[in-house]
């Protein structure tokens, strides 16, 4: 394990599935490094979360619980308003500096909707981009014209590279394609069908425990 390369794998984990723990599993085990699981408490491009900040966070807390090398880190719902990226960054740096190498974990259509995020220009100077691609797809090759000129000289095929710097350089983790979505979970929950293969037992539990998902009694109205 090495212990200088941070990564950080952001999103809104609602509820976190063997998906995301498959991306993450597969990042450690290929760049030899901890992966900080960072749930979002605002995200700005998704609309609101259905499990509260405090029922997602605890979500994976029991996900990752006992796995080497997976840990979870809530600094953004400690912070008031959107969950902006580039502002992650700058409260990262501010607790490791400049030299120690940062990397941002994400999925082929969050990197190439990298233009819409603030500063995001400014994100390669803080930390290098690990990019969970699907095999046989190549992210690099359907990027929008400003993101594909800007990143140009920065793909690199060596994870380490990626401890050799502190930030700038985009690496493609190849990922094989797996059936969950948290969208598909919530709905085959709200609607009573077949779900818990998709998660954990004690996210499982939790779901259940926490009645998260299901759809309200509709109530008939007074005549």
């Amino acid at each position: 394990m090495n212990p200088h390369l941070h990564v950080f794998y952001g999103g809104t984990f609602d509820p976190v599935h063997d998906g995301h723990l498959a991306v993450a599993r597969n990042a450690r085990d290929a760049l030899a490094a901890s992966v900080h699981l960072m749930p979002a408490a605002d995200p700005p491009h998704k609309g609101p979360t259905q499990a509260d900040a405090m029922q997602r966070a605890s979500m994976l807390e029991l996900a990752v619980a006992g796995e080497h090398g997976l840990v979870v880190d809530i600094r953004e719902l400690r912070r008031e308003g959107p969950s902006y990226t580039i502002d992650t960054l700058h409260d990262i740096r501010a607790e490791l500096g400049d030299d120690i190498p940062i990397a941002l974990l994400l999925g082929a259509d969050s990197f190439r909707g990298l233009p819409s995020w603030k500063s995001w220009r400014e994100l390669f100077q803080h930390a290098h981009f690990v990019v969970a691609e699907r095999a046989g797809h190549h992210v690099e090759n359907l990027l929008p014209q400003e993101l594909e000129v800007s990143v140009a000289h920065r793909w690199t095929a060596s994870a380490n590279e990626l401890q050799q710097t502190a930030a700038g350089r985009i690496f493609k983790l190849e990922q094989p394609l797996r059936p969950e979505s948290a969208s598909a979970i919530r709905h085959r929950i709200a609607n009573g069908e077949p779900w818990r293969e998709g998660v954990p037992p004690p996210v499982a539990e939790f779901i259940i425990q926490s009645g998260l998902y299901i759809k309200p009694a509709v109530t008939p109205a007074s005549l």
